[in-house]
């Protein structure tokens, strides 16, 4: 695995980024759940790790399917 040089996140960020509380990152963190550098006390996480938990979570749209009685009314 190669390590390139990516931008460290605050909790704060990576949960202004998910669109969620700081508090659900934390759990991450605890959980192990997601990847992140412990700085001493301070916790960050890379922002490489947040767009791969983003894509891998990522639910496609299923193909719609016609219903066999047709429409309506």
């Amino acid at each position: 695995m190669t390590h390139t040089a990516d931008r460290l996140l605050t909790v704060e960020e990576a949960a202004e980024r998910l669109g969620t509380g700081v508090r659900f990152v934390r759990r991450l963190v605890s959980e192990r759940r997601i990847r992140y550098v412990k700085l001493g006390k301070p916790v960050r996480i890379p922002e490489a790790v947040l767009t791969a938990f983003i894509e891998e979570r990522t639910v496609e749209p299923m193909a719609r399917s016609r219903s066999r009685f047709g429409r309506a009314a």
